[in-house]
């Protein structure tokens, strides 16, 4: 029976608490990894027996891989954080389409394959994973390219490289396109990362938001997955409550 790994997403939940705080919760209730914090923090989670699932692979969110003039100084950063990554452990890096600024999706696609094409071959060599985001258009971050799953899937069928996947956050594809369980079922295979939160409002993953979170981890874990599924949310509550809370309702088997 396959259960799902789960990480935490760490900034969110460091708001409110020390990183000391934040990290023995974690490992305390059973989460697997804390996720895209600071690298000062890196040892002090070694220390409690987890791991880092993922990183940031590259500046910016709006400003990404879909813009030619962007690639020379994204190639620097991720050949940089690919090393950094295989060092210590880390399986994946986010990476990020940017915002249209005109550029129709076909031309935005053609970009980003061209830039990640760049580095497949020393991520491949590597052993790193470089996940393109799938993140809302609609509420957060308007204009972002990589807004549908199947533009993704697109891109990496383009790409054709083991080492390039999607971030699959659920939350943001619940705002786009719906269809969760059937979307997994269908294009599990180019997802390397999932991340969650509640929607409307990116809180906690309760009974107040409208996305069945166990029956959406049944399909997850159902499809075979291996990797983790990092919480991105801001708690309504006690940071500490709120993740063990998360744990439990994500804390499933196919």
């Amino acid at each position: 029976m396959n259960t799902i790994r789960q990480s935490l997403c760490f900034g969110a939940f460091a708001r409110t608490k020390t990183a000391q705080e934040v990290i023995a919760a974690a490992a305390r209730i059973g989460y697997e990894s804390i996720e895209m914090l600071p690298q000062e923090h890196w040892p002090m989670v070694r220390d409690h027996g987890m791991g880092i699932a993922i990183i940031v692979g590259h500046a910016s969110l709006p400003d990404g891989l879909n813009k030619t003039a962007n690639h020379p100084r994204i190639e620097s950063e991720l050949r940089e954080n690919i090393d950094l990554a295989a060092e210590n452990g880390i399986p994946s890096l986010i990476t990020f389409s940017g915002n249209r600024h005109g550029a129709g999706d076909e031309v935005g696609l053609a970009n980003c394959a061209e830039g990640l094409s760049r580095v497949q071959g020393y991520a491949e060599r590597r052993g790193v994973t470089l996940c393109m985001e799938l993140l809302n258009s609609k509420v957060d971050h308007p204009e972002y390219q990589c807004d549908h799953t199947p533009w993704g899937v697109r891109l990496c069928r383009m790409v054709d490289s083991p080492r390039v996947k999607l971030l699959y956050d659920i939350y943001h594809m619940q705002i786009m396109e719906g269809d969760l369980i059937r979307t997994i079922d269908a294009h599990h295979q180019w997802i390397a990362h999932y991340h969650t939160a509640g929607n409307p409002g990116r809180r906690d993953l309760d009974d107040e938001q409208e996305i069945s979170y166990p029956a959406v981890m049944r399909a997850i874990a159902r499809s075979g997955y291996t990797g983790f599924v990092g919480h991105e949310y801001t708690p309504r509550g006690d940071a500490v409550d709120s993740m063990r809370a998360t744990f439990d309702t994500c804390n499933v088997q196919a």
